[in-house]
C-alpha cells in the first residue's frame, strides 16, 4: 500500500468517526446513510475545496502542503500524535527506499545494566516491531512466564509481544480489559509502520496478524494512532491473581525501548509482585537477565 492510499484510508476512517455535532455542523434532523462527516463538510471545516479534499481521499492528488495537512488535522480534531501521523503519511513515498533493510535491533550493555538494576520491577526491552529483545526475571514472570526464559536471546524464537497479545491465550488472559490494551498496541504499531515504510519484516507481521486475527484487522481499520507511553492496566496473573500495574515506556531516542511495570507503594499489587518474585526466584550466576542456559523454565502457567 503506497502513501497516497494510506493517506486516503486514514482520512476516510477518521472522518467517519467524527460526528457532525462534535464540530458544530448542523444536520437539521436529517437521516444519514453513513456515519461521521461528509467530505464536503470536512473540506469546509479545513478551508479547502471539496474537490481537492476528495482527490486526497481517493489518492489522486500528488501531494498536500504542510499547511493544508495542519488544516485538515484541525478539522478532524486530531491530537498531536494524530497530526504528526498525518504529516508522516504525506511523506511515506518520499521516505520509502527500495531494497533498503533496517539495521538489526540490539540490546545495549547500558540497557542490560538497567534491567539488572531494577530487578525488583518487571522490565523488558522491546524493539520497534514489539519483539521482546530482553527481559529481567520478573519481567519474564509477569509478561510471558509460560515461555522459555531465554527466548529473547534466540532470534528464531524471539517472542513478539503484539503477536502474543492477539494470538496467545495466556497473554490475552493477563489483561482484564484486553480490548483497551490491544487497541493501545495497535495504535502504536500504526505510528511505527508509517515511520518505517521500508521495514519488510514489520509489514509482514502486520499482514500476518490481520490474516490470523479478525480483532486485529478490525482495530487496524480504525486508524487510531497513539504512542505507548504511560497507561494503567489491571492484570490477572495465574500465579498471584489480580494486580494493577502502570506500564511506562522509557525511550532515549531511535532504537529499542525499555518498558517497566510499576505498582503503587503499599498496595496489594505491590504485594502481588513481591509474591511473584518469591514464587519465581531461583539461583543464577547473573541475576535479572534472560539466559537460555543457566536457568530452568519457571512453572508460571499450570494450565
Amino acid at each position: 500500500m503506497d502513501g497516497k492510499t494510506q493517506l486516503g484510508s486514514f482520512l476516510r476512517a477518521r472522518r467517519s468517526q467524527l460526528a457532525p455535532e462534535e464540530v458544530g455542523v448542523p444536520t437539521y434532523g436529517e437521516h444519514r446513510r453513513v456515519p461521521g462527516l461528509r467530505r464536503e463538510e470536512l473540506a469546509m471545516l479545513a478551508g479547502v475545496s471539496a474537490s481537492y479534499y476528495t482527490r486526497l481521499e481517493q489518492g489522486q492528488s500528488l501531494s498536500a502542503s504542510p499547511e493544508v495537512l495542519d488544516a485538515i488535522a484541525g478539522a478532524l480534531r486530531l491530537d498531536e500524535s494524530g497530526r504528526r501521523h498525518l504529516h508522516d503519511l504525506g511523506r511515506v513515498d518520499k521516505q520509502r527506499t527500495r531494497g533498503r533493510r533496517p539495521a538489526p535491533e540490539r540490546v545495549t550493555e547500558a540497557m542490560r545494566q538497567l534491567l539488572e538494576a531494577v530487578g525488583d520491577v518487571p522490565a523488558m526491552v522491546l524493539g520497534r516491531r514489539s519483539d521482546a529483545l530482553a527481559w529481567n526475571r520478573l519481567g519474564h514472570a509477569l509478561f510471558a512466564g509460560h515461555l522459555a526464559t531465554g527466548a529473547p536471546d534466540l532470534p528464531a524464537r524471539r517472542p513478539n509481544m503484539a503477536g502474543l497479545l492477539f494470538l496467545d491465550p495466556h497473554v490475552r488472559d493477563l489483561y482484564a480489559d484486553w480490548p483497551s490494551r490491544a487497541r493501545a498496541v495497535v495504535a502504536n504499531l500504526r505510528l511505527v509502520a508509517v515511520q518505517h515504510p521500508e521495514d519488510v519484516t514489520l509489514h509482514a507481521l502486520l499482514g500476518e496478524l490481520s490474516a490470523k486475527s479478525g480483532e486485529f484487522a478490525s482495530m487496524w481499520a480504525e486508524h487510531r494512532v497513539q504512542p505507548c507511553t504511560v497507561a494503567s492496566y489491571e492484570m490477572r496473573h495465574p500465579l498471584v491473581g489480580p494486580l494493577t500495574v502502570v506500564l511506562q515506556t522509557l525511550s532515549s531516542g531511535p532504537g529499542p525501548n525499555v518498558v517497566v511495570a510499576t505498582t503503587e507503594a503499599g498496595s496489594p499489587s505491590r504485594a502481588a509482585l513481591a509474591l511473584l518474585a518469591q514464587a519465581t526466584s531461583e539461583p543464577t550466576t547473573r541475576p535479572g537477565l534472560s539466559s537460555g542456559t543457566s536457568r530452568k523454565r519457571p512453572r508460571a502457567d499450570k494450565g
